[in-house]
């Protein structure tokens, strides 16, 4: 009954289901050792081993893409939107000193189409394996009718780890450091 549901409101589970069967292989590139269980859960779990680091500090990025979608519509292009998403996160939490650990991403569409999904996940796939942090996670909303025709909607979310200790580690948000050249990595305990 619910899958009739979703349906009439011109959500396609199998396809949905079937898109997101190729995850698992797409992703083995950006799994590190601290990835608990597998690729479509209801969360990602990740084992922080907090003894490797001194003074410990979370750090989190939210980001999207904003206006570059329309150049990536326009050329029917989708991996680089993918690859640039996690770079804007890794670069916001580069400049206060923290090592990526994982990934999240959220992909909103009007309808899924399996090539362009594909696409896009490969580019979050690539840009996660190059920065050293697992893709644990993402939610895939098939909104009918909020999109125009092939147009979606992008945003991540990077979780990292900074130390106190650390002396590039700020304590704010200013990005008193861009502009400058960053060693990296320069995640130390």
């Amino acid at each position: 009954m619910k899958q009739t549901v979703y349906a009439r409101a011109g959500v396609d589970i199998d396809l949905g289901n079937r898109v997101k069967a190729a995850l698992p292989q797409l992703l083995a590139a950006t799994h590190r050792r601290e990835v608990l269980g597998k690729i479509g859960g209801f969360g990602g779990l990740f084992a922080l081993d907090t003894k490797k680091y001194k003074q410990p500090v979370l750090v989190s990025s939210v980001d999207g893409v904003g206006t570059k979608l329309k150049i990536a519509f326009a050329l029917d292009r989708h991996d680089t939107i993918g690859q640039d998403l996690v770079n804007h996160c890794v670069n916001d939490i580069a400049v206060l000193g923290a090592e990526p650990l994982f990934f999240l991403d959220y992909l909103g569409t009007g309808k899924l189409e399996p090539r362009v999904f594909t696409e896009i996940i490969t580019g979050f796939a690539k840009a996660c394996a190059e920065n050293h942090c697992a893709l644990i996670g993402g939610e895939t909303a098939q909104l009918p009718g909020f999109y125009q025709p092939g147009e979606y909607d992008v945003s991540g979310t990077k979780v990292a780890m900074g130390s106190m200790r650390s002396k590039d580690y700020s304590g704010d948000n200013s990005h008193r450091n861009c502009g400058r050249s960053i060693r990296w990595p320069i995640w130390v305990g």
